[in-house]
């Protein structure tokens, strides 16, 4: 059972614009590569993944990259008193952030515009404002493999290598991203989600539903392409072996 969230007011103002519009501006820039890049020949169903992975890998460099710095190098200073943790420490008692007992780290104590970015992530899903140790250890993973991953599929596409490289990693990519999407959220649902504000048409169906579950269908797209793909050449490989059987008989 889901705790229900405390009525909220929502605020569109300049960050919430500027946010929403930093994460469009990727996706265009993702659609302007794939034209750029791409051979005339490409499909359009690689162009779909093409423009995908090179979104994911942008998303991740420069959003959750940012993410981290600010959960590793913005902090403010607490007095460090026997109530700890601090109200708005997102640890369990006794245990410090990097060690550190008088710090609360995270993008809620900056003013830098990527710390006012996820300031305003935040409000739909608090643990994005500070450090939580789930969703940080999930970002390092992300960050440094995804990333990189996912530029690694885009240049597979480009050189028009579509072959076992491209399923291969695409299936562990694809993977990867349903995990941590899981294990980013489990921990809400299984404790009544305190963490989480859906108390209005904004943060639950645009922040909470539509941005992470891109990170649900388009990793389900890829590796059911990739189904099809490894069937149909393990199909023509079977019948190649078929056919040679015959001719050795």
């Amino acid at each position: 059972m889901s705790t229900q969230s405390p009525p909220s007011t929502l605020v569109i103002d300049r960050t919430t614009i500027t946010s929403l519009f930093a994460a469009l501006s990727v996706l265009i820039t993702a659609y302007i590569a794939s034209l750029r890049l791409l051979h005339a020949s490409t499909t359009i169903k690689l162009r779909i993944i093409f423009i995908w992975h090179l979104f994911d890998s942008l998303i991740h460099f420069i959003f959750e990259g940012s993410f981290l710095y600010n959960c590793f190098f913005t902090y403010t200073s607490i007095p460090h008193t026997s109530d700890y943790p601090h109200p708005a420490s997102l640890s369990p008692p006794g245990v410090y952030f990097l060690g550190y007992q008088d710090r609360l780290y995270g993008s809620a104590y900056g003013t830098s515009p990527t710390a006012k970015l996820w300031q305003e992530y935040a409000k739909a899903d608090k643990r994005w404002g500070g450090a939580d140790l789930t969703v940080i250890s999930l970002e390092l993973l992300t960050v440094f493999g995804a990333g990189p991953l996912a530029l690694y599929i885009c240049e597979l596409i480009r050189r028009r290598d579509s072959g076992a490289r491209l399923w291969f990693w695409g299936v562990i990519l694809a993977t990867g991203e349903l995990y941590g999407g899981f294990m980013t959220f489990a921990p809400e649902w299984l404790t009544g989600s305190p963490n989480l504000d859906t108390s209005n048409f904004m943060y639950l169906w645009v922040y909470l539903t539509f941005f992470n579950m891109l990170w649900v269908f388009l990793p389900l797209f890829v590796l059911y392409e990739a189904y099809n793909s490894i069937s149909l050449a393990f199909a023509r490989a079977s019948r190649a072996v078929g056919v040679e059987s015959k001719k050795t008989a």
